[in-house]
């Protein structure tokens, strides 16, 4: 439907369907003429598309429903009894309508439909006065299109041949018989149309265009959430399956594999039909914001940008109270009155502008306006007048951090309070409503200039991605959404390598001090550390830490399920889920996990620290330090730069295309090279999966398999050598060992020659060749 509107397109179905309804409840009010039901039912579809083709000015569709509603007020209130003539005209005005709705649907305007016989047959029906009859004696019939009116049949004009009875004789033309059915209800209908005979004799429309009605059906929502349920058990039966698979070869896997692909195909599917566009929720805004700019002596200019961004049915309602408090805020706090704003050199009118778009696997949604900003000068008073912070601890805090205080309970910058804010209960509660969906909230805010608040969603709270660890002998997962990165430390040098601060264990990551977090502590078990220490770096609102587990098994889409009261209570889970082997695992809330755990005082002894060190401006690069090799380990620099991801890949997932190993990776073929085997050294061969360093230029990846991830480090006052071997740049000293120097280029190019040809002449992708050589 070319050059119609998504407004107009659901009127058009709304109103397909209800008509459908009208022709039998119309024919039911005749054998049933009293009946209020059947009366109200109809009325109200007439008076809904009344009011809504008045709305989209659609004038000649307004007012045939306008005197076709004259009509069934009349039949409601007992001025009129329903009989044969006042059934033939209301099917008239259905038939008319049904002609203008396809007629807007195929053009995107009523022209081309005449109506005036079927008001005038209304009209007359109304005024008790004897039908228009037809040339040939016949009662109105329905209008004519366009497509029927003058459209050819065959090589000459068309023919309309009379309709015949089962008997094969043809039907009265005196424009309707009656059949009495065995129930003995009376069935009239109308004579056909030339319009109706027209489309009996052409058969089957062959036009390529499709109607509204024939695009979309209406399904009840409690369906969508059973089929998205048991797509749910179908991921866990396929993540079972698959890893019965990595341990059999031939036929089994093949089939594993493609059943992987259906179920991703279905899971997208179903994931789909529950998807809406956030306008639905944006649609209400303009009249909050209005409202509230008049309450609150506001001049506001409202803006809505990516309103057609889908997010998940079942979040919409989720998100509608924090994004309704964020507007309020703005309009309330952020905003400033007229005459302020012309005296800070502003326009009157504030710009609140919501947009929402897609970013790394969530929905983004921001709230933003051009007022007066967080203080954090203000913010600093306050939160020390209602005793939430004290002096000293606000001297070691960023603006940034000042500013996040605004989540505390409790605070508030309103000087008064109001029925719109200043109970200090506000932003808290936008942040734990964001938190329980899985989301996060961050402000950014310049003083004077405006404020953004920034929703991060997850698209759906069914299926979700994530790193499945282990502590003891328990595993858990770890959402996607709050890993950064996995840091890898030799057990050995542990004590090296993590240090104390304010009590507090931290780590070194890239000059900046991490603070740490064992899991194992946490949850009160036994820890089982091998030969290394896994840290996962995660990151919750402005607080970025390190969690400390055993081990880490794979990256997986698990099935979330909701907790027990008993675990709920526990307060640092957010769910369940089901392994391949029917494991149970926790789904760790990283957010609680990061304010329970991480206490004010280590933290401010953390940023005093910060504070303290003296800023390195030397410039250096940073590297990805893998091991390969089954008797001697060799120490591989790749530049970090250069590297898009980390993975665990199974062995058995590695198939054939031409003599080259391939492997199907996020929907594309992408092929693989063993490090091992360009640096000529011996692989482990007895596992089932190996870490995978991923390459990514353009619209073109690699995927480098290594034996083992060992480190990032930064090669700031590192000794280097020239001293090369084929398919090395040299070497360098990283933390106390030698390390050799990747030729990336040269590794890159022996799998994938077609790797650096660039196919796109608008990319910028220098900077990505420029790391290949950092430092070298």
């Amino acid at each position: 439907m070319d050059g119609v509107d998504e407004i107009l397109r659901e009127f058009l179905i709304e109103s397909n369907e209800n008509l459908d309804q009208l022709d039998s409840d119309l024919i039911a009010l005749e054998s049933e003429p009293g009946s209020r039901e059947l009366l109200g039912s109809i009325f109200r579809t007439i008076h809904t598309v009344k009011g809504t083709s008045g709305f989209l000015a659609l004038d000649n569709l307004e007012r045939v429903a306008h005197v076709g509603e004259n009509l069934l007020v009349e039949l409601r209130d007992g001025k009129r009894q329903m009989d044969p003539a006042t059934t033939d005209v209301l099917l008239l005005m259905v038939d008319t309508i049904r002609a203008l709705l396809r007629q807007i649907d195929e053009t995107g305007e009523e022209q081309g439909v005449d109506i005036s016989s079927t008001v005038a047959a209304l009209q007359s029906v109304l005024d008790n006065e004897p039908l228009v009859q037809g040339s040939d004696g016949s009662s109105p019939t329905t209008p004519l299109t366009p497509s029927t009116e003058h459209e050819p049949l065959g090589s000459g004009h068309a023919e309309v041949i009379p309709e015949q009875d089962a008997a094969g004789q043809p039907i009265s033309e005196s424009g309707a018989c009656a059949e009495e059915s065995q129930s003995g209800i009376v069935v009239r209908e109308n004579l056909a149309t030339p319009a109706t005979a027209a489309a009996r004799v052409e058969g089957p429309s062959t036009s390529a265009h499709r109607h509204s009605s024939d695009t979309s059906i209406r399904v009840d929502v409690s369906l969508l959430d059973e089929l998205m349920r048991q797509v749910g058990e179908l991921v866990l039966v396929r993540n079972q399956i698959a890893q019965l698979a990595g341990f059999e070869s031939g036929d089994l896997l093949r089939s594993s594999q493609r059943l992987s692909l259906i179920a991703s195909e279905l899971q997208d599917g179903v994931m789909k039909t529950r998807m809406q566009p956030i306008e639905q929720l944006w649609s209400k805004m303009p009249r909050v914001v209005r409202d509230l700019s008049a309450t609150c002596g506001r001049e506001v200019r409202l803006e809505m940008l990516g309103g057609d961004t889908e997010l998940d049915r079942s979040l919409l309602e989720a998100v509608k109270d924090p994004l309704t408090h964020l507007i309020r805020n703005a309009v309330d706090h952020g905003i400033e009155a007229p005459d302020d704003r012309l005296r800070a050199g502003k326009t009157s009118a504030g710009l609140l502008r919501l947009s929402a778009y897609h970013a790394g696997g969530q929905v983004v949604v921001e709230v933003s306006d051009d007022g007066i900003g967080l203080d954090p000068v203000k913010i600093a008073a306050k939160s020390i007048e209602r005793g939430l912070k004290t002096r000293e601890q606000l001297a070691t805090m960023t603006d940034t951090e000042i500013q996040s205080l605004v989540f505390l309970a409790g605070f508030s910058t309103a000087s008064t309070v109001s029925n719109i804010s200043g109970r200090g209960v506000g932003m808290d509660v936008v942040r734990s409503n964001i938190e329980e969906i899985g989301g996060t909230v961050e402000v950014d805010s310049r003083s004077g200039q405006g404020t953004t608040w920034r929703l991060r969603i997850p698209l759906t709270l069914a299926i979700m991605p994530a790193l499945t660890v282990t502590s003891g002998h328990e595993i858990y997962a770890i959402p996607q959404v709050n890993l950064l990165e996995l840091v890898a430390i030799d057990s050995s040098r542990t004590d090296d390598s993590i240090e104390l601060l304010g009590g507090r264990e931290v780590y070194r990551l890239r000059g900046s001090l991490l603070p740490l977090v064992r899991l194992a502590d946490v949850l009160g078990t036994e820890s089982h550390v091998g030969d290394t220490v896994v840290i996962a770096v995660l990151q919750t609102e402005n607080q970025r830490f390190g969690l400390i587990v055993d081990k880490v098994l794979n990256n997986e889409e698990i099935v979330v399920k909701p907790l027990s009261t008993i675990l709920k209570g526990i307060g640092i889970f957010a769910g369940a889920t089901l392994m391949g082997d029917g494991q149970v695992a926790l789904i760790l809330d990283a957010p609680t996990l990061a304010r329970r755990e991480l206490s004010a005082d280590s933290m401010e002894a953390l940023a005093a620290k910060r504070v303290e060190a003296p800023e390195d401006t030397t410039s250096s690069a940073e590297f990805l330090v893998v091991g390969v090799g089954a008797h001697q380990r060799r120490r591989i620099a790749i530049p970090l730069s250069a590297v898009t991801r980390l993975e665990h890949i199974q062995l058995a997932r590695i198939e054939m295309v031409g003599g080259r190993e391939v492997v199907q990776y996020r929907g594309d073929v992408v092929p693989v090279q063993r490090l091992g085997r360009v640096l000529g050294a011996d692989s482990v061969e007895s596992v089932t999966e190996k870490p995978t360093v991923v390459f990514t230029r353009g619209d073109r990846s690699v995927a480098m398999i290594v034996d083992e991830i060992l480190e990032i480090l930064d090669d700031r006052g590192a000794i280097r050598s020239d001293v090369t071997d084929s398919g090395l740049l040299g070497s360098i000293v990283l933390n106390g060992e030698v390390t050799e120097l990747l030729d990336t280029v040269h590794a890159l190019e022996l799998v994938d020659p077609l790797y650096f040809s660039n196919h796109d002449p608008d990319a910028d992708l220098s900077s990505f060749d420029n790391a290949l050589l950092a430092g070298i």
